[in-house]
């Protein structure tokens, strides 16, 4: 099935108090089963602290869990969606992604992002108002690390001199940028606007990630002004992936009224309810299978090239839904990996 290419799949990493082992052994069977049914990549989330006013779960820490995945798995790629970089320190960073490409055999995406939950931030040592900055800091030390680089580098908030790190893997992970623009809304956490430091990441990046929360008129209105800052710098736009993640649980329904019902009650086990049911269907996939591939299909006519959806429940069976009813039926443009892209 050419189409599963186009696909990754995020491991149900949220947990309740009361998970117990077999959930661990859940996410084991989940990851196999992904790459059983041929999907591309597997995908984490990345969130520190509890948020209530968003999620009403917590989440596993992004990079053990994957290598619990690489363990478990030999083909799929892996990726964070985004890992929060603020929050870290860029060697100690470099070192685990390093380890995590060499252990897993070069399958590692670095999806990244400055975050937006200011407690996770304090939390480590920061600020928000900090984010970007440090995160371009990370970069620049981080980078040339996982490259094979002695890196000397003098910042404002990180200071080494004459280091190196091993294992040096036969090629360092791929870069995708989370960012951009979002739906204008009093319960969305940032500014609804591709955000100039933002781009210029992406514009550095092997990828760009779209908010999920990110209307497609507002995706293609982001991608063109991406594409013009790529062709300034004379960049090659073949090869740049353009991906979206977003959340899906998909009922075995021609009956739009019990989809819905269905999937607000998976939601709200992941989900707050602070925002409410019509901010959720207005940002994330809903309805009977044939409407969710129209709002995939509205995406991909928007720019994007590859989809990495979350599952709401931790039932394996989603994934068997997911290959028969979603994955065969949107269509990408012939040869476009990364969308479609505009004319010179």
């Amino acid at each position: 099935m050419d189409n599963i290419s186009h696909f990754g799949v995020f491991l149900p990493s949220y947990i309740w108090d009361d998970d117990g082992p077999e959930r661990a052994r859940n996410l084991v069977a989940f990851a196999k089963r992904v790459e059983e049914l041929g999907f591309d990549s597997l995908w984490v989330t990345d969130h520190l602290l509890s948020a209530r006013h968003f999620y009403s779960a917590d989440f596993l820490e992004p990079l053990s869990t994957l290598a619990v995945a690489a363990g478990a798995t030999e083909r799929v790629r892996l990726g964070t969606s985004v890992l929060v970089l603020p929050t870290r320190q860029p060697v100690m960073l470099a070192k685990e992604l390093s380890t995590l490409q060499y252990l897993s055999g070069n399958r590692f995406i670095l999806g990244a992002g400055v975050g937006w939950n200011q407690a996770e931030f304090r939390a480590t040592g920061g600020d928000k108002s900090q984010r970007g900055r440090r995160t371009d800091e990370i970069l620049d030390i981080a980078i040339p690390l996982m490259e094979g680089e002695t890196v000397t580098y003098h910042g404002k908030y990180f200071t080494i001199d004459e280091v190196s790190i091993e294992p040096r893997p036969a090629r360092r992970p791929e870069l995708w940028i989370g960012g951009g623009s979002q739906l204008a809304n009093e319960k969305s956490p940032d500014k609804p606007m591709l955000v100039p430091a933002v781009k210029e990441r992406i514009l550095k990046a092997e990828g760009w990630i779209p908010r999920p929360t990110c209307p497609p008129e507002d995706q293609a209105r982001d991608w063109e002004e991406i594409q013009d800052g790529m062709r300034e710098r004379g960049r090659d736009l073949a090869g740049f992936t353009v991906a979206h993640e977003n959340f899906m649980h998909l009922v075995d329904t021609t009956d739009g009224e019990r989809a819905r019902r269905e999937q607000h009650a998976a939601f709200l086990k992941v989900m707050s309810a602070t925002r409410g049911p019509e901010y959720l269907e207005s940002v994330y996939l809903f309805g009977t299978p044939e409407e969710i591939v129209a709002q995939l299909q509205a995406r991909v006519e928007a720019g994007i090239g590859y989809f990495m959806l979350h599952t709401m429940t931790p039932d394996i069976a989603q994934l068997d839904l997911w290959v028969r009813d979603i994955v065969p039926n949107v269509k990408f443009p012939v040869g476009a990996a990364a969308g479609p892209v505009k004319a010179a």
